[in-house]
């Protein structure tokens, strides 16, 4: 028995139809922040941070006449709502000091050595804007970057590590993004990316006041040697302590006053840690930290 040309049509369509209504819509950016969210703590617990305070060590490695050696500094992170930073890195020759104080960067350096001389940079607005961004990410938990500006796009599905994940791109303006992977299937992060290429992972877990924070973040940068051939940087950081809702004096994040002096030596690269998050994590003068991303 023919079928009618028409009939075939119908049928193809019908099947077309039922495809469609089997297949599992694509989550919203909304839908994704809500588990990631929900995976680091209670909305209560998460709205109720307003400052962070990380302490840990800062592993690197420098260069030396024997080759790479590793190098251990101990290093102190604070984000404070709503657009203040601090970071404190003491290393064997110099205490590092990087603050943010909403609109005014600077960067103290201080030698460690008996004529304590000291030096003061005011960072450009690119860098300020870098850290205003990276201040967000690390107190913000994903949620709200439409309100200072900033958009949100899901990119899709990718796999990462083994894992499927949802990769979204949180915009805060042309040239500083923070691409993240969340797990599919729980919301958790598993890679941050920033716009100068770091890729940054956070494992283990600190639970404080109900939030989750990482207990290590590795950073990793690549940049080329003098023969043009592409050089891995790590970075790893290992918090001993996560405290929230401290209250910092207004003097933690002010610029040091500093009497007039000649124009000031270029500032010393911070380490990406991420966030810093969110997540990093990333070379310019004191560089952002990772979006130590919760």
């Amino acid at each position: 028995m023919s079928i009618p040309a028409n009939s075939v049509r119908i049928a193809l369509a019908v099947v077309g139809l039922a495809g469609v209504a089997g297949a599992a819509p694509s989550p919203t950016a909304e839908q994704i922040i809500a588990k990631a969210r929900s995976y680091l703590g209670s909305e209560a617990a998460l709205t109720a941070v307003n400052s962070v305070r990380f302490v840990g060590t800062m592993e690197s490695e420098e260069a030396s006449p024997q080759g790479p050696r590793k190098v251990s500094s101990p290093i102190e992170i604070i984000f404070q709502k709503p657009y203040r930073q601090r970071i404190l890195l003491t290393t064997a020759n110099a205490i590092q000091t990087t603050g943010l104080d909403d609109y005014d960067g600077w960067q103290r350096v201080q030698e460690r050595s008996p004529a304590g001389r000291w030096r003061l940079a005011l960072l450009q607005p690119e860098m300020i804007k870098k850290l205003r961004a990276n201040t967000w990410e690390n107190l913000s938990f994903y949620q709200g970057i439409e309100k200072r500006g900033g958009s949100v796009q899901v990119v899709g599905p990718a796999t990462v590590d083994g894992v499927a994940t949802v990769k979204v791109i949180f915009v805060h303006e042309p040239g500083i993004t923070f691409t993240r992977y969340f797990d599919a299937d729980t919301g958790r992060l598993i890679l941050t990316e920033t716009d100068r290429g770091d890729r940054i992972r956070e494992e283990d877990d600190i639970m404080v006041e109900g939030v989750r924070f990482p207990r290590k973040v590795t950073s990793v940068s690549t940049t080329t040697d003098a023969a043009g051939k592409p050089v891995e940087s790590r970075t790893v950081i290992i918090f001993d302590r996560v405290t929230v809702n401290e209250t910092f004096p207004d003097s933690d994040f002010e610029m040091p006053m500093t009497p007039p002096a000649p124009a000031p030596e270029p500032a010393v690269e911070t380490p990406s840690v991420v966030p810093p998050p969110a997540g990093t994590p990333p070379a310019a003068p004191a560089a952002t930290p990772p979006a130590v991303s919760p």
